[in-house]
């Protein structure tokens, strides 16, 4: 008998899926991440996140104790990565104005290399305390850039005459609408969409008729 011609062993490790290989906890989140996104958190149940996954809800419980780990695995991850590129030595030396620029081209491939991730983020409401905490984070994110546009109103580099929260929710809306609209994989990279909102954000749209 050929190697390819043996019966595979049954399996039930972890999913109850006999006969077939068992789901990892990533593949798990990415499904409930999808229908997440597509039903919204609270009309997800674990009975629908196992007829996704083609299995049993027992075999969900396997990885995850209730739809609230995943909630929260999924928020952490998109956090995480927006947290962890305030650390990033474009983000922390340099002209404020430019360590901004990072900053922001950093947050848009941050939200398209996690964008079901982060639009799950961006529809938190607050109404459990994963979200709340969720919140909170977002926050001090928020917080941490105004500071850095602060450093750049003081250098004489960003105008003044609009508050930096202000400034900082405008920059991340712009940002934040990308998850509206933006396909992977068709138009623009994720370069040349970085690029783009870098033009609008800090140079604007109008030409000067002397330039």
């Amino acid at each position: 008998m050929t190697p390819s011609a043996r019966a595979k062993p049954s399996s039930t490790v972890g999913n109850g899926r006999v006969g077939r290989d068992p789901y990892d906890l990533e593949t798990v989140l990415e499904i409930a991440v999808s229908a997440f996104n597509d039903f919204g958190y609270d009309a997800t149940s674990m009975g629908l996140l196992a007829e996704r996954l083609g299995t049993s809800k027992s075999a969900v419980y396997y990885h995850v104790t209730g739809k609230e780990d995943l909630l929260r695995l999924a928020l952490d991850r998109a956090l995480g990565s927006l947290e962890n590129v305030l650390t990033l030595p474009g983000a922390t030396n340099g002209d404020p104005v430019e360590r901004l620029r990072f900053v922001v081209r950093a947050a848009v491939a941050v939200l398209v290399a996690d964008l079901p991730y982060v639009t799950v983020l961006l529809r938190v409401r607050g109404n459990t305390a994963i979200e709340r905490d969720a919140l909170r984070r977002r926050r001090e994110f928020d917080h941490q850039v105004a500071q850095l546009v602060d450093q750049g109103v003081s250098a004489g580099a960003v105008r003044s005459d609009v508050d930096s929260g202000t400034i900082t929710r405008l920059l991340f809306g712009m940002v934040n609408s990308i998850v509206d609209w933006y396909k992977p994989g068709k138009g623009l990279t994720v370069d040349q969409l970085a690029d783009d909102v870098i033009a609008v954000a800090f140079d604007g749209l109008i030409v000067s008729p002397h330039s």
